[in-house]
């Protein structure tokens, strides 16, 4: 897919709303930086390649009293329906341009393969490889070998939700089952082999809240649990204690909200696999009430319905 031609799809939308949310070079080659394109001069700015990961649909709650387009790929048009099934944006002030995605890059595995050299060049070729160069020399690698955990098991490479579709639709061949393979592997553990593995993992959090800040569905940001003092449910502390409890709140409060686009774990600045936790609580969605999270508009989410009695659980045999 080229990037003309997600240019041409935003120039047509442009005249009909006030700013367009896509992506731009950041500030070196491997880095791409969301930009907001209210003027046609200002397209030009805009790229599209396999650096654009960000999930930009984040910025969609806040700027809902203005009609906004906004570009998407496969794993960011979830965040859309999720949004829609919660009545947090209005889908008549949305503009969408679809993507068909077959898979972004992680910039920390490719820091990592180069030695966290700083990168002078990048460029990509048509069979999927990306060649890096910095001032040691030139290295080529596969999208496929440096893509996030998300890209290898996406069910959703075409976005489900848009009003524009910029190239062909793209149909997953990846299989249902690997998922939550990584789920049903950590499971398979010991009790004290997970609890040793998340005191590692946990131990490393800085509490710099970066997981909670690129979290689409972290709404509540201005009257979060984690900072405020009535109720005072956690400290300052950066105590084991703590970090389990901030990470467990943040976890429930998306259980069947998680749309698993891999944000937390890409800003993560600790390279703690944060999302393994919603990843559980979302594979429990889905063996609990048959419900995936962003798929079908027409769904409701499970916390948002009661039933007195639930067929898949039994609580009255507790």
């Amino acid at each position: 897919m080229s990037t003309e031609k997600v240019k041409e799809a935003i120039a047509k939308i442009l005249p009909d709303v006030e700013t367009v949310i896509c992506w731009q070079g950041g500030f070196d080659a491997v880095h791409a930086t969301p930009c907001f394109i209210t003027k046609p001069d200002e397209i030009d700015k805009v790229i599209w390649n396999p650096l654009c990961a960000q999930n930009l649909t984040s910025y969609l709650p806040s700027l809902n009293k203005k009609k906004v387009g906004i570009v998407v790929k496969g794993c960011d048009s979830r965040t859309i329906i999720q949004y829609l099934q919660e009545g947090l944006i209005d889908r008549e002030k949305v503009v969408i341009i679809g993507i068909p995605c077959t898979g972004v890059v992680s910039v920390k595995k490719v820091l990592k393969e180069i030695g966290q050299e700083p990168v002078l060049d990048a460029s990509f070729s048509g069979s999927g490889g990306i060649t890096v160069r910095t001032a040691k020399g030139e290295k080529a690698l596969s999208v496929a070998d440096v893509c996030p955990d998300k890209c290898r098991s996406c069910q959703y490479p075409t976005p489900l939700v848009y009003d524009h579709l910029v190239g062909d639709p793209i149909t997953s061949d990846k299989p249902k089952e690997s998922v939550y393979q990584d789920v049903r592997e950590f499971e398979a553990k010991t009790l004290e082999e997970r609890k040793a593995y998340w005191e590692k993992e946990l131990g490393r959090c800085i509490r710099c809240y970066a997981c909670r800040n690129a979290c689409p569905m972290c709404i509540c940001q201005d009257s979060c649990i984690a900072e405020t003092r009535e109720p005072h449910w956690i400290s300052q502390k950066l105590s084991l204690q703590e970090k389990f409890m901030f990470h467990m709140i943040h976890a429930l409060h998306l259980a069947g909200r998680c749309v698993e686009c891999g944000e937390c774990d890409r800003v993560c600045p600790m390279d703690i696999p944060v999302s393994k936790i919603k990843k559980k609580i979302n594979a429990e969605m889905k063996e609990l009430f048959n419900y995936e999270t962003g798929v079908n508009p027409d769904d409701r989410p499970p916390m948002f319905t009661f039933n007195v009695d639930e067929v898949k659980i039994k609580e009255h045999k507790i």
